[in-house]
């Protein structure tokens, strides 16, 4: 959906496009460059068209882009991934980019993995000293061979408490638990999309506040803040919540004061540069009733869709989508230009 939105939206006029989609199999194929085919239809999110002709993107710099099944070369000048989860936002993709000496919007291998991994996030934003919530942290070993201790660390977070997959995105696989009796099967459930599981305790009284980033050449600039409310049924912000029934309600600008603001916003930026991002990342924060902002976590590649968070905050603080996706391209292609670290 957000690569659909984007497609409509950049100039054309300044830009030769190439869609490439990624399939259920993994696949990488040229995909219809038609925004119309990747829209929600009657409930049903759209995927990848399996017919599309296979490329490879190459790490290779003297190639420089894709190779099609039949041999043809595309050459490629920067690679905007709008791919949420594992392999599309954790370095994976972003390190083949770097191989192949191609810029790529938003962050690098280290920033994106880190970011990615919501127990590594924790660690670095403690090192920065970005304040954060209380967690425990269950790694694959750590469950197996010390169960009982880990049950106890999160008994004294009290409840309820959330448990999360460390390396997944979009709300998948998380759990509210609120009886003590049910954390092992939560931790279990989230086990089934990542190893590496965090439980975090429940912040009361929080506000959820998001803002955007965006790394140019000057530094990060940080968007306007944004509250979201979760509505209806719904005991957070989940998947159903986020894509498909309507039931947040998010107000932009947030109604706080600016000593709040101005504390969210600085935050947000702190964190941008202590996690080493680059290009774009979303910051979401809680805002406690004495003032207190806790680092939630951060995202580089936010959802893209022209509704979502990261592009309506922008609009706020007076930055049109069209115009965002004009900026994150530029400062791709000026980093790929004098990359920090040389190859060779």
């Amino acid at each position: 959906m957000s690569a659909g939105n984007v497609l409509a939206a950049i100039d054309r006029t300044g830009y030769d496009v190439v869609a490439v989609g990624i399939g259920r199999d993994g696949a990488w194929r040229l995909a219809p460059d038609d925004p119309a085919r990747y829209r929600i239809v009657d409930g049903q999110v759209p995927e990848v068209p399996a017919e599309g002709e296979a490329v490879l993107l190459v790490p290779d710099p003297t190639v420089g882009g894709l190779v099609t099944a039949s041999g043809r070369v595309i050459k490629v000048d920067v690679v905007f991934p709008v791919l949420h989860g594992v392999g599309g936002e954790d370095g994976s993709i972003q390190g083949v980019c770097e191989l192949a000496g191609l810029g790529c919007v938003g962050s690098g291998v280290a920033a994106s993995a880190i970011c990615m991994d919501k127990l590594r996030t924790k660690s670095a934003a403690t090192a920065a000293s970005i304040p954060t919530g209380r967690y425990v942290s269950v790694p694959d070993r750590r469950w197996r061979e010390q169960r009982d201790e880990v049950l106890a660390e999160v008994a004294e977070l009290g409840l309820p408490v959330f448990v999360k997959p460390a390396r997944a995105g979009s709300s998948v696989g998380i759990t509210r638990v609120t009886a003590a009796a049910a954390v092992a099967s939560a931790v279990e459930h989230a086990r089934g999309f990542d190893r590496r599981v965090i439980v975090e305790a429940a912040v009361v009284g929080g506000r959820e506040i998001e803002c955007g980033v965006l790394g140019t050449a000057d530094g990060p600039m940080v968007s306007e803040c944004a509250e979201i409310e979760v509505l209806g049924d719904h005991d957070f912000y989940d998947f159903e919540a986020k894509y498909l029934d309507d039931s947040a309600r998010i107000t932009v600008p947030a109604a706080i004061s600016a000593t709040d603001r101005e504390a969210i916003r600085a935050l947000a930026r702190d964190t941008f540069l202590a996690l080493g991002c680059e290009g774009m990342a979303r910051v979401d924060v809680f805002l406690l009733p004495d003032g207190t902002v806790l680092l939630n976590e951060p995202n580089t590649i936010p959802g893209f869709t022209s509704t979502s968070m990261y592009p309506v905050v922008w609009q706020a603080a007076g930055i049109a989508y069209a115009e965002l996706i004009d900026a994150l391209i530029g400062d791709a292609l000026r980093r790929a230009a004098s990359p920090e670290v040389s190859p060779g």
